[in-house]
């Protein structure tokens, strides 16, 4: 138990990613704000820190094929993943969500005004998103794959002009932040993505497709803050780079 307590959240779910479900029930963001300890989150929320600990040793039991050990995984095959799986579900969803939410607030905008700010923050979110996911494909991710090679090879590495690979790293770190406050702000105002009794069927599908954006999204920043950007730096600290 005192092994547990010591990590951070975000070690957890980086370890088990079935806890992420014990946080998801309490409003606990494991991604974004994943480097505090469950002692600490169970006092921000007031919350017995036993009784969470119940829960993540109740939900470890439990059989799920989906725990896949990203941990293990090579870097480069993990970036890849991420690029390929992340990446393309968020730009194949955003238009089809923009589509969906431009027809609510001109159907429903009137009776709920809230659809104009939920449309609002998802479309700066896309726009965020698409530059975000550009610069990982373009400056970190090519960055981590030449990393892996020089290590397979030992060889040695030019130093990049970002100068080191915390500065890219840092500036995720701030988008995640950044669209993590969106999504709790589209959470809210959609109430945690509950449609009203008037919802019609577009209305309904609109805010599971939401939803299911969010869930997502959350994977994905936890998969890049909690694994993947720490041995992006474990790596190049490995690595002799050149000036």
């Amino acid at each position: 138990m005192e092994k547990t307590l010591e990590k951070t959240i975000g070690q957890m779910v980086a370890e088990d990613y079935r806890t992420a479900q014990v946080f998801k029930n309490h409003k606990i963001d494991f991604c974004c704000k994943g480097n505090r300890t469950l002692q600490e989150v169970a006092e921000k929320h007031n919350l017995d820190v036993d009784m969470l600990l119940r829960e993540i040793y109740e939900v470890q039991r439990q059989n799920n094929s989906d725990n896949t050990d990203f941990k293990t995984w090579p870097l480069d095959l993990f970036a890849d993943y991420i690029e390929k799986k992340h990446h393309r579900y968020v730009e194949e969803r955003i238009p089809v969500l923009k589509q969906y939410l431009n027809k609510l607030f001109k159907v429903h905008g009137e009776r709920h005004p809230e659809l104009f700010k939920i449309d609002e923050h998802f479309n700066a979110s896309a726009g965020e998103l698409a530059m975000h996911m550009k610069k990982e494909e373009l400056v970190l991710f090519p960055w981590v794959r030449k990393m892996v090679k020089a290590k397979q090879q030992n060889e040695p590495l030019d130093r990049p002009h970002f100068g080191t690979v915390k500065n890219p790293i840092a500036m995720m770190l701030q988008e995640h932040e950044n669209e993590g406050e969106r999504f709790r702000l589209i959470a809210e105002l959609s109430n945690d993505y509950n449609p009203p009794e008037d919802a019609c069927t577009t209305y309904r599908v609109a805010f599971s497709l939401l939803k299911e954006f969010e869930e997502d999204l959350h994977r994905h920043i936890h998969l890049e803050n909690n694994i993947l950007f720490p041995k992006a730096e474990s790596m190049e600290r490995e690595l002799t780079i050149t000036i």
